[in-house]
């Protein structure tokens, strides 16, 4: 008995995911100095609301970092 193996070789392309059930895009921030984080959403204004409600109660958190989360997608051209 023989083994036999079959290779084929494709080109993949990486693109952010926009087909019509592709997970939304979020957004959410967190405080650089407590790590903190705001819930994500899909609105970005929900976390740079967050931002000013957390440097309203912590007026010494000076620092964020945004936090993205973008559906991508890889596919190959047959």
């Amino acid at each position: 008995m023989s083994t036999r193996a079959v290779v084929c070789h494709k080109q993949w392309t990486l693109q952010p995911d926009h087909e019509p059930d592709a997970e939304p895009t979020t957004y959410a921030m967190q405080c650089a100095v407590d790590g903190e984080t705001s819930p994500p959403s899909e609105d970005f204004t929900a976390s740079q609301n967050w931002v000013l409600e957390h440097c309203g109660q912590h007026p010494s958190h000076h620092t964020y970092r945004q936090i993205i989360t973008r559906p991508w997608r890889a596919w190959w051209k047959p």
